[in-house]
């Protein structure tokens, strides 16, 4: 009986300890003081990149002017419907080339370039080719998204806009568990053709110049479970084996001595 009883208490210490999450392990910028001012290095602007969708409006005092230039404009002169049938406005699909087909204008290099540069190389040819005098030009991404995995499953973090941290998108996540390990949260990218990794750690403040802290579109973020939430599960399994072993255990000594 006694070895019973020291038996289940040693499991229970033992899952006990493995479930223990100390703040060291777990808070973010834990070197950050109230009124600490950190000068970031890095000041990012998403660049256009193939595979992306953009939405593009141009307009003007005169309407008839611009509408020739926006998807959705009719073959027969008449303005239809910008919008598809899922109520997503309809954007520009950035080949692999990097290029993308306007109406007039042609094909137009966007790769590399962000939102602001396509907005003026598109009103600089409206203007060159004398197509409208004084126009607006308005470029935002369709489709900018932050991909999540973890042991947990994955999703899509749609981005409202084409600005996102590395901590905005963990909060956007979920935030993450006592049991994923906050020293290794992979950063995965594609750079010039390659797919490059890079780990960050968000419980430090040097994390805000990490040229990975400001995200870009179609970045992928990867979390692991530290080793203790595989070891509760690793005990929580042996101690109900445990249990029933000493129940089964119990209920024979039990029987032996009532048969004497």
């Amino acid at each position: 009986m006694k070895f019973r009883i020291y038996s289940v208490f040693a499991v229970l210490a033992a899952i006990c300890a493995a479930s223990c999450a100390t703040p060291k392990k777990v808070l973010y910028l834990q070197d950050m003081q109230q009124g600490s001012q950190i000068d970031l290095e890095n000041k990012y602007e998403a660049a256009i990149s193939p595979n992306d969708e953009l939405r593009i409006i141009i307009s003007c005092e005169d309407k008839e002017l611009s509408e020739p230039f926006n998807l959705g404009y009719g073959a027969g002169g008449g303005s239809t419907n910008n919008y598809g049938s899922n109520g997503r406005y309809l954007g520009y699909l950035v080949d692999v080339y990097g290029n993308i087909q306007m109406p007039i204008l042609g094909e137009i290099h966007v790769a590399g370039m962000t939102r602001l540069q396509l907005q003026n190389e598109i009103t600089r040819r409206l203007k060159a080719g004398s197509y409208i005098e004084d126009p607006y030009v308005m470029v935002r991404f369709n489709n900018y998204k932050i991909f999540f995995l973890g042991p947990d499953g994955g999703r899509a973090i749609t981005i409202p806009e084409e600005r996102c941290t590395f901590l905005e998108a963990l909060s956007l996540a979920g935030d993450l568990s006592n049991y994923t390990r906050r020293d290794k949260i992979a950063v995965l990218r594609e750079v010039d053709g390659k797919m490059t990794m890079r780990y960050l750690d968000p419980r430090n403040s040097k994390v805000f110049n990490d040229p990975y802290y400001m995200l870009q579109q179609n970045d992928i973020i990867i979390t692991q479970s530290v080793k203790s939430k595989y070891y509760k599960e690793e005990f929580s399994f042996w101690a109900s084996w445990i249990s029933l072993l000493c129940s089964i255990t119990s209920v024979v000594t039990l029987v032996t001595v009532l048969t004497r």
